[in-house]
C-alpha cells in the first residue's frame, strides 16, 4: 500500500463522537514538537497533508485520515509542554484517553519520540497506560538525522532500556531523509492486515 496511495482525505478534526469507519486504524501519539505532522507528511508520500508548525501544540483535536478507503490514520494532540492555554491542554488527556479506550478498529498506536532527548517520563507513562490497555504500540524515534550514527545508536539503546521495549524498537525515523519509512509501513501493514504489493 505504501507506494501506491492513492486518495488521501482528511475526515475531519474531531473532540468527542468521532465517526465509526469499519477500518483498521492507526494511532499516532508524541510528544509536542516531536515531529509528528513531518512524520505523517513523509509516511504518506505528501507534502502538507498534516499541517507542519514550528509552534509545538497546534494539533488541539483528533484529526483522521483516510487512505484509500482501506486504512485510517489519527493525529491527535502533543502532550507535555505545549504553549496553549491550561484549559485546552486540561481538555487533551480525556479526549485522548476517550480514543484510545473506545476506538474498536485502533490496531496500533505510533509512539514517537525525539532521538536527540533524554527519555522522558511522559513517554513512559504513555507506554505503560498502552500496555495496560492492552493495545498494540510501537516506538520510531523521530529527527535521526540531526544525530551521528554512534549517537543515534546510544540514544536508541537509551530509549529501548528505559521504556522497556522489544529488541527491534525504538525504529530509527527521520522525515528528512526518510530514514525508517519502509520499517513503520512494515508493522503497520502487518498489523491492519494489509500485504504489500508484489513486486
Amino acid at each position: 500500500m505504501r507506494n501506491h496511495l492513492g486518495q488521501v482525505r482528511h475526515l475531519g478534526s474531531f473532540e468527542r463522537e468521532l465517526p465509526v469507519l469499519g477500518r483498521p486504524e492507526i494511532a499516532f501519539v508524541g510528544r509536542s514538537n516531536v515531529g509528528k505532522s513531518s512524520a505523517l507528511n513523509t509516511l504518506l508520500r505528501r507534502k502538507a497533508v498534516a499541517r507542519v508548525s514550528g509552534t509545538p501544540g497546534r494539533t488541539q483535536l483528533v484529526n483522521l485520515f483516510d487512505l484509500d478507503e482501506k486504512l485510517v490514520f489519527a493525529d491527535l494532540p502533543g502532550y507535555g509542554w505545549a504553549k496553549v492555554p491550561d484549559a485546552v491542554r486540561d481538555a487533551w488527556k480525556p479526549m485522548i484517553e476517550a480514543y484510545l479506550g473506545e476506538r474498536a478498529d485502533l490496531k496500533l498506536v505510533v509512539v514517537l519520540v525525539d532521538a536527540r532527548r533524554e527519555p522522558q517520563e511522559l513517554d513512559g507513562a504513555m507506554f505503560w497506560a498502552l500496555t495496560e490497555a492492552r493495545i498494540p504500540s510501537l516506538c520510531v524515534a523521530t529527527k535521526c538525522d540531526k544525530l551521528s550514527k554512534q549517537e543515534a545508536s546510544r540514544q536508541l539503546g537509551a530509549i529501548r532500556r528505559e521504556f522497556r521495549l522489544p529488541p527491534n524498537q525504538p525504529l530509527a525515523f527521520s522525515s528528512v531523509d526518510r530514514r525508517g519509512f519502509d520499517a513503520v509501513w512494515d508493522v503497520i501493514e502487518e498489523v491492519a492486515g494489509l500485504s504489500p504489493p508484489s513486486p
